[in-house]
């Protein structure tokens, strides 16, 4: 399953779930306070996603390794083909 069809899933069930809730399923009371909460639920969710996503993304940034082997490997293949069509008799 893609990470893609999880989130949905889970949102599904998140959404359902407070569909449920809300509406009030049979043999279901909730009190009022539980009510009061429940109604502004998803707008907090979304302002907490909100925050969380910047914070992830730069928090990643700040700890990702630099790969320096990684970015000489396509530049030494650079070189040698260069030196191969030098060979060939191409001038750069």
């Amino acid at each position: 399953m893609t990470k893609s069809a999880q989130w949905l899933w889970g949102l599904a069930l998140l959404g359902s779930t407070w569909v449920a809730l809300t509406i009030g399923a049979p043999g279901l009371e909730l009190p009022s306070s539980c009510q009061e909460v429940l109604w502004p639920l998803p707008a907090y969710l979304l302002v907490s996603a909100s925050c969380f996503a910047p914070g992830t993304v730069g928090s990643r940034v700040a700890t990702s390794h630099n790969y320096e082997d990684t970015a000489r490997e396509p530049q030494s293949q650079i070189q040698e083909a260069q030196g191969d069509l030098a060979r060939r008799g191409m001038c750069f």
